[in-house]
């Protein structure tokens, strides 16, 4: 619930002074992804089940609904997830700025500064996502294998939810990590302390990815409240250190 709760405070901050003008842009990037995403999965999703169904012997037909049911919620699962980090990978520099416009609303105080330009931004927040992809893929390949063995394929969505919520966590508090010099290596440390609550800010994120038209918020939503979700981490590591 601390998890969920995070995401909304997120959410909240949005339309705050000195807030929303880093919204629009991450805004936009997620409108269109998330618009193409919609059109380009209806059109392709019952062409992949019928493949799936396809392979299994006769014997086996009486699977196929279930099968339907369980390939498509895998789908919307990944798609949404295989997304996402698209439109991560476009919106990196922005994100960033997000995160610190909300971190100084939070402390009070200027954001932290990198030193790096404009444009070295631009590089440094396309590098820290391909190097998030380069943890990501291998994953991403486990699951997707795993979840077309029959006999494991119907929890393929336990498996694809579990997954998908860890890395959504990943994906947003890095970029309030990054911004105070964290290593992606850190990020993951700092959450696997942390599990439950970052797995509920996960399965928040994801949830509101898979309903159309509310899913255009949410990355900035996400980012915001991953700042959030840091901020307090961070204070109470501080009072922890000076006690």
């Amino acid at each position: 619930m601390q998890g969920i709760r995070y995401f909304f405070g997120g959410l909240k901050l949005l339309g705050k002074p000195g807030i929303r003008v880093y919204v629009l842009v991450p805004l936009l990037i997620n409108v269109i992804v998330f618009s193409l995403l919609i059109l380009w999965s209806a059109q392709q999703l019952n062409e992949w089940v019928a493949i799936v169904t396809g392979w299994l012997p006769d014997w086996l037909d009486f699977l196929g609904g279930l099968l339907w049911g369980v390939f498509a919620i895998t789908v919307m699962f990944a798609l949404a997830f295989g997304f996402n980090i698209v439109a991560n990978l476009i919106a990196a520099p922005f994100n960033a700025f997000l995160a610190a416009a909300v971190q100084a609303h939070l402390s009070g105080e200027p954001a932290p500064d990198s030193g790096r330009s404009l444009f070295g931004e631009v590089i440094h927040g396309i590098a820290r996502e391909l190097q998030k992809l380069g943890y990501y893929l291998p994953r991403v390949l486990g699951v997707l294998l795993l979840s077309l063995v029959p006999f494991v394929s119907p929890f393929a969505p336990l498996l694809w939810l579990v997954f998908a919520g860890w890395m959504m966590a990943l994906q947003y508090l890095d970029y309030p990590m990054d911004n105070n010099s964290r290593s992606f290596a850190q990020v993951r440390d700092v959450l696997r302390k942390d599990r439950v609550t970052a797995l509920g800010f996960g399965f928040m994120t994801l949830a509101t990815a898979l309903v159309p038209i509310v899913n255009f918020i949410v990355m900035p939503a996400a980012v915001a409240g991953a700042t959030v979700y840091w901020f307090n981490l961070d204070s109470a590591a501080d009072r922890s250190s000076a006690t």
